[in-house]
């Protein structure tokens, strides 16, 4: 008695001729390049200097896209931590560039390791160095503490 086999879904003929759909890389460097709408994510300085639940959901929107989008680790979020902290801790006078080196360190961090969903911190770091203001460059350390307590 012979056996009835079940025609599977491989087994079946694929209507392009047999190979899988193929990208061109220009197609995927081009997804990649363009953000999606809904992961667009603005930070407002002033509203992050002036209320703190701000500071709090902005903290958790950005670790929630981190953990969604990529695979940041926390030993690279930690680091990134302590030369903030050690930024906010330098001299009034070396502030700003301490910040400014700061944020070419990130924008390296971000493009080594695919880290988009940290953008918005980076443009939010322009606008602290721009300022120049104490209030702002502590803020912005409490954002990246907050950062890191959620993804904890």
């Amino acid at each position: 008695m012979a056996e009835e086999r079940q025609p599977r879904r491989d087994d079946r003929p694929r209507p392009d001729g047999g190979r899988p759909p193929r990208r061109d890389d220009r197609d995927r460097d081009r997804d990649r390049d363009r953000p999606r709408q809904d992961l667009v994510l603005e930070i407002d300085l002033a509203k992050l200097c002036a209320d703190s639940l701000y500071l709090d959901n902005q903290a958790h929107v950005l670790v929630t896209r981190l953990n969604d989008m990529d695979s940041g680790t926390r030993s690279q979020l930690r680091r990134l931590y302590s030369a903030v902290r050690r930024a906010c801790r330098a001299p009034e006078g070396e502030r700003q560039h301490q910040f400014v080196m700061f944020r070419a360190r990130l924008a390296y961090t971000i493009a080594r390791h695919s880290l988009r969903s940290l953008d918005p911190l980076e443009k939010l770091l322009l606008q602290v160095t721009r300022k120049n203001e104490l209030a702002a460059y502590e803020r912005f350390r409490d954002l990246f503490e907050a950062i890191i307590a959620y993804n904890e």
